[in-house]
């Protein structure tokens, strides 16, 4: 994706927390000839020999996964908090904007086997219910129950390329204090995300 230098995040660690956090990503490949989205998460892991992937599944139902053998590349987007930006916030005029972070990724994709699906499945559920009142795992349910797995396609995605945008008012520091108090009385979740991140960052570097 297009990224002008100064919202360009190489802060891997950085990028990496933020992949945890908005894990439910959108997974784009070819089919036929034309672009295919899937909505989906997709879970940051190591290989086994210490490298970054990304692991997930689709419905066996969705035509998606059968481009995968003929064409492994997939673009995986993962999506973070967004917000218009006005112009009267600022000192000096100027016209409005919108801040934003987003994570695109190139990958390799290979597919996992039904067992290995079901391995990993196990820990994503452990994963996820951990927090739960009564944590459910796939151990606890029935033959029956586990039949489902086989209507899912389990992949790996050996990460090739990633590229972070970070937009948050870089080159505008002098208003910040401004965009931040702004943004936090919004009433839209994503607005005071924004204006929790900038703040965040903003004491970093002081």
């Amino acid at each position: 994706m297009y990224i002008p230098s100064k919202y360009k995040n190489e802060d891997l660690s950085e990028v990496k927390d933020f992949i945890r956090s908005n894990a439910f990503a959108i997974l784009i490949n070819q089919l036929n000839g034309k672009p295919w989205a899937t909505h989906t998460p997709l879970e940051l892991d190591k290989d086994k020999d210490g490298h970054d992937i990304l692991i997930g599944h689709i419905a066996r139902a969705n035509p998606q996964w059968k481009a995968f053998e003929a064409n492994s590349e997939v673009l995986c987007i993962f999506n973070g908090p967004h917000s218009y930006v006005s112009s009267s916030w600022y000192k000096e005029e100027e016209v409005p904007t919108w801040n934003y972070i987003a994570v695109h990724i190139y990958g390799s994709l290979t597919v996992m086997t039904e067992s290995e699906v079901l391995t990993w499945l196990g820990g994503l559920v452990d994963h996820y219910e951990k927090d739960e009142k009564t944590p459910l795992s796939i151990k606890d349910l029935s033959p029956a129950t586990l039949r489902q797995v086989k209507g899912v396609v389990g992949f790996r995605i050996k990460i090739n390329q990633i590229q972070a945008a970070y937009k948050l008012s870089q080159g505008r520091e002098e208003d910040h204090t401004r965009i931040i108090h702004e943004l936090q009385n919004k009433k839209d979740p994503g607005s005071r995300q924004v204006s929790h991140i900038m703040k965040k960052r903003g004491n970093k570097k002081t």
